[in-house]
């Protein structure tokens, strides 16, 4: 009888955890606390939308020498069962008294010494997945226990890819590649903004991906001021650059570009910024080596755009991609991170248009040992221009 496992089969799971408790015994760490979705689905293969649902604590405990245990409310027991985890241990939530609390303190007291270290996550990029007060009781009750910051522990495993993983990173790129085709085939001036997205979320289903957990993007005259509001009923007109860009989700999995559409045919200005950014990224793409660094990443590809003419606009130009539509490293100055190979990327330069106006360009890549290998099908490389 085949071994139960979910997404991946539980050989996965136990190289991912192997890597978590090498990097513990690098630090000391006698056990890791795990209480995020995505750190819980990334040891478990547990994928549920029930997250989205914030009544109840969840939390995987990962010792030093032992396979993780899950100590989860029993409406998530039948799914964790369907996964390779063997020790399950659950209570009846919502509970106004003890939500898990105590069962969490006696599960980490089997493998943590009284005087031991426990690893949380604590760091950017992290959240406690559980109410602050209930987090202060547990601290009290393990005491004299001393908690630390895990964050690299987490982290620096889940920057690199394994090859399942790329693989189904690029399975959602490719869906949501399909996804962008048919989409452009039918945007016409006139149409309303709010309107193009539902129907590039209704094509992205379509495709074949389980979920759109974010679609953003913006249309207005030689570019966009803003790509985070939501969709409005303004239609297209001539003159316009719409951007959609998406976050799509197969299996866990997430990607992250967008594409730019122009109404009509585009001004100079923006063919000239459209050319700098597709130019900085294909320099890039040419170029990034593992060993390079995150800050240095962003750098190439600022430098890229300032010879083109180009005016970079602040902020970081790309970020990881994976169980979460942003991961690390951030592609910025500040971030010295070291690019390795099987990281996956969004490579997302951007580049103002006018004094307030910009275009945002961007794809996925996995970065091998050679350098970075498409997995979004590469942008046009000029402005594809929509018929009025």
């Amino acid at each position: 009888m085949a071994e139960p496992s979910l997404v991946f089969p539980a050989d996965e799971f136990r190289a991912r955890t192997a890597r978590l408790q090498d990097a513990m015994a690098d630090r000391h760490i006698d056990a890791l606390l795990l209480t995020a979705p995505a750190d819980i689905f990334y040891l478990t293969g547990f994928l549920t939308r029930f997250w989205e649902s914030p009544a109840r604590p969840w939390f995987v405990l990962v010792p030093s020498a032992h396979p993780p245990v899950a100590v989860i409310p029993s409406i998530g027991a039948i799914l964790m069962g369907r996964s390779w985890i063997a020790d399950i241990r659950t209570w009846e939530a919502p509970h106004p008294d003890d939500d898990g609390v105590n069962l969490l303190a006696d599960t980490i007291a089997e493998f943590v010494p009284k005087r031991g270290i426990l690893g949380l996550p604590m760091g950017r990029e992290t959240h406690l997945r559980m109410p602050l007060d209930d987090f202060h009781r547990l601290a009290a009750v393990l005491d004299p226990c001393r908690l630390v910051d895990a964050t690299e522990v987490v982290q620096r495993i889940r920057e690199v890819k394994s090859g399942a993983e790329i693989a189904k990173i690029g399975t959602i790129c490719r869906i949501a590649g399909e996804a962008f085709s048919a989409t452009g085939q039918s945007v016409r001036a006139g149409m309303p903004l709010d309107r193009i997205f539902r129907d590039f979320q209704i094509q992205l289903l379509q495709a074949g991906a389980d979920w759109v957990s974010y679609v953003a993007g913006a249309a207005g005259r030689d570019g966009y001021r803003d790509v985070i509001s939501p969709a409005t009923s303004e239609p297209l007109a001539e003159g316009d650059v719409l951007m959609l860009d998406t976050g799509a989700v197969k299996d866990g999995y997430f990607c992250d570009f967008d594409r730019n559409l122009f109404i009509g045919a585009p001004t100079s200005a923006v063919m000239h910024t459209y050319d700098a950014l597709w130019g900085a990224t294909e320099d890039a793409l040419e170029t990034l080596r593992p060993g390079l660094r995150a800050c240095d990443a962003y750098r190439m590809l600022a430098e890229g755009l300032e010879r083109r003419g180009a005016r970079p606009c602040t902020g970081r130009f790309g970020h990881g991609v994976g169980i979460s539509l942003t991961e690390w490293p951030s592609l910025a100055p500040h971030d010295t991170t070291e690019l390795r190979e099987g990281m996956v990327l969004a490579i997302e330069p951007s580049a103002f248009v006018g004094a307030e106006t910009f275009l945002v360009h961007e794809e996925n890549v996995v970065l091998r040992a050679d350098g970075p290998e498409l997995l979004s099908h590469r942008a046009p490389r000029h402005v594809r221009e929509v018929a009025l």
